[in-house]
């Protein structure tokens, strides 16, 4: 393949809600870009972008493909990418490393939340972006209804470069108010016959043309200046408004398409060659260390890998934008994260499965390496003796759904585990943990959609049936008052015994706070607990009562104990302990009596100093059409949610409220049956609080039931 320059190179993400024809038009660029000799599609499962297994199985994206086309003599890099909600992990990283965002609306379903999680990351990482209104040949479609709400969610100042002449059943043929022509499409696709607008249309098309007009000039005071003199502005210089607005986020120009047809996508990428900014245009990329990696293949060499997959008879391949320098085949990179030495001996541009060696890539381009042996997602490669210099790396969603996750057949456990973790690698949104705490193996993912395919994956690509349980919520506890307490542990059986008394007192653990009076302190030591809080203890023995040296084996037993909460099981946290007294056995006693006995004293303490069960707290926001707002709080209230605001956000409401961690089990399920999938959420870990007394009972008699079914 051709060696394409900087300024020659193209990078978007095709973007928008699910269902609006994003894969589609994916597929018209590559075949009019000659990529493919001719279009698949969706529905026969052949296209370039969806050839996963699940993704031929599901018909709709799941992953984000990388693609590359080549049109009007400039190089094309395509990010297709998924449309749910669950899936937006890849929305973000396919984001973070293009240019420029070609938003697919559909104008039978108008403005979704998808469009409006796209356009909130195209303002995360400042992307132009391109709006392409397609299914204009639907019997729902409307055209005009789809740019009125774009206007009123987006703010931004729109520029209808195109409108259709007959949206709806028999839709054939657009204006385009930049070269003021109608395009004409047949049923082969492709070209459109060019020709003169009929005299019914002109007026219409002269008006939006000088809307259009106004929207280029506003954007620019010499421009502005211009059109004041002459009423107008030329060909050329409506041509440097475009792709100046672009660049600064200033205009998005409007396109039409039948992405089934293949119709006016010809045009589109047209205009995308002529107007979208090419790298060395944008801002420069950010560093870890605050600094800027300027677009200049002359420069020292940073590529940055932002996605990693798994190919069959591949193996795992990283994708890989060069944001500094030029790369050619057999260079040897380092690794910044690692500093391990990676050798690029095999690099491609793909299409899908469609993979060209490519001999080099130049600041700008999008490639693809294989056999990278240390390199994963959010990893810069650098020159092997080069400064040290990381990419700012990409800010994948928190999980808002989780389950706990066995395999049926418990001999599959290690390879279960192992395999999640190898698709955690390639799927930076899922999170895999083992909590020790709650004993269970536990999945996060962004909705239940995104944990259903992994479960999917599983089962059909690596054979282990699996199960999803209700994961536990991680309580911890702690105390309100002081108490105090003794314990005598003593056990005989013949030859050296066991003997050691502790007697102890207990009080909650505030940041700042004195400690008691009561008894002297002769020495302190403060634990950071790995669970969140402190634990305390304050050495008051006096007369020589306990031996110093058994002093770390009574912390040990409260540690112990501190791991597994007297009331449900659950970590404990925040508690200062004093030893004061105590005695010992000149011959029995050890560390493993003055252990025992101090995690029985603690234990007894602990229970009569008004123990509290405390609960994870999370910051939730919600954006919801304001039509549902009354249903979505509702629900929130039902879930003990304290509703902290509320305000308006586009055409949505946000709804901020802090809510119990136990209530949010399948909230995204519920959220998307309230509103028909048009709301979205975010959460957030926030604190641990004091749970209600009811729900402290219900859960220290569940625990007991739990000790009982044991026993």
């Amino acid at each position: 393949m051709k060696v394409y320059e900087t300024k020659d190179i193209r990078n978007i993400a095709i973007v928008g809600g699910a269902k609006s024809g994003k894969t589609t038009l994916a597929e018209d660029m590559l075949f009019e870009g000659k990529v493919l000799n001719r279009r698949g599609s969706v529905d026969d499962k052949s296209s370039a972008s969806d050839y996963r297994p699940i993704e031929l199985e599901r018909q709709n994206s799941v992953f984000s493909t990388v693609l590359f086309s080549e049109f009007n003599g400039k190089k094309l890099n395509i990010i297709d990418t998924p449309g749910f909600d669950d899936f937006v992990g890849e929305v973000t990283s396919s984001l973070r490393v293009v240019d420029t965002a070609l938003m697919v609306v559909s104008a039978q379903n108008k403005v979704e939340v998808g469009t409006e999680i796209a356009w909130r990351y195209t303002i995360k990482y400042n992307n132009p972006v391109i709006f392409a209104v397609n299914h204009l040949e639907h019997e729902n479609s409307n055209f005009d209804e789809t740019v009125r709400q774009l206007k009123a969610q987006f703010k931004g100042s729109l520029s209808v470069c195109q409108y259709p002449v007959n949206v709806g059943v028999g839709f054939n043929s657009v204006i385009d108010l930049l070269k003021m022509k109608m395009y004409k499409f047949t049923d082969g696709g492709g070209k459109a016959d060019i020709v003169d607008i009929p005299d019914d249309e002109k007026a219409k098309a002269e008006e939006m043309q000088a809307a259009m007009i106004e929207d280029l000039a506003s954007s620019d005071e010499a421009l502005m200046e211009i059109f004041f003199e002459n009423g107008t502005l030329t060909e050329e210089e409506m041509k440097h408004a475009l792709h100046d607005g672009l660049k600064t986020k200033e205009l998005f120009p409007v396109f039409c398409i039948n992405a089934k047809n293949n119709w006016g996508v010809n045009r589109l990428m047209e205009f995308i060659t002529n107007n979208a900014p090419s790298p060395d245009e944008m801002p420069p990329v950010k560093t870890v260390e605050g600094g800027e990696i300027v677009c200049d293949p002359k420069g020292p060499i940073n590529a940055f890998v932002f996605k990693s997959a798994s190919e069959s008879h591949l193996g795992e391949i990283s994708y890989f934008r060069v944001y500094s320098g030029t790369i050619e085949e057999g260079t040897d990179v380092m690794n910044s994260k690692t500093s391990t030495k990676e050798r690029l001996s095999q690099m491609f541009v793909t299409a899908g499965k469609i993979r060209e060696k490519i001999t080099k890539l130049v600041a700008g381009d999008i490639g693809a390496a294989v056999k990278l042996k240390n390199t994963q997602t959010n990893s810069s490669l650098i020159e092997l003796k080069g400064d040290v210099i990381e990419v700012e790396p990409i800010e994948f969603p928190e999980p808002k759904y989780r389950v706990a996750v066995k395999a049926v057949n418990q001999g599959d456990d290690e390879k279960l585990n192992a395999i999640l973790n190898s698709m955690k690698k390639m799927d930076q949104s899922l999170h895999v943990d083992y909590s020790k705490e709650l004993k269970q193996l536990i999945l996060g993912g962004q909705g239940e959609l995104h944990l259903i395919i992994v479960k999917w994956q599983l089962e059909h690509l690596e054979n282990i049936e699996i199960e999803y349980l209700s994961p536990k919520i991680p309580y911890r506890e702690t105390i309100t008052r002081e108490a105090k307490s003794m314990y005598r542990h003593k056990k005989q059986s013949g030859g050296s015994g066991q003997f050691g008394e502790v007697h102890m007192k207990i009080e909650p653990y505030v940041e700042g706070m004195e400690y008691s009076k009561e008894y002297p302190i002769r020495g302190e030591e403060v634990v950071e607990l790995e669970w969140g809080g402190k634990l305390v203890m304050i050495n008051s023995i006096v007369g020589g009562a306990i031996d110093q040296r058994f002093l770390p084996a009574i912390m040990k037993g409260v540690m112990e104990k501190m791991e597994e909460g007297p009331l449900t099981g659950s970590y404990a946290r925040d508690i200062v302990f004093y030893v004061h007294d105590g005695k010992m056995h000149a011959v029995d006693s050890n560390e493993i009596s003055f252990k025992l006995a101090g995690r029985h004293a603690f234990r007894e303490a602990f229970k009569n100093a008004g123990p509290q069960i405390l609960e994870p707290i999370y910051d939730v926001e919600v954006l919801v059409p304001e039509d549902r707002m009354g249903d979505v709080m509702t629900d929130l209230q039902g879930r003990r949610a304290i509703i902290m605001g509320m305000g308006a956000e586009g055409n949505y409401q946000k709804i901020s409220a802090k809510v119990p961690l136990a209530e949010m089990n399948k909230y995204s399920t519920a959220l998307s049956s309230i509103t028909s999938g048009r709301a979205m959420y975010s959460m957030k870990f926030a604190e641990y609080t004091n749970v209600p007394n009811d729900v402290q009972q219900a859960l220290l008699k569940a625990y007991d039931e739990e000790q009982s079914d044991e026993d």
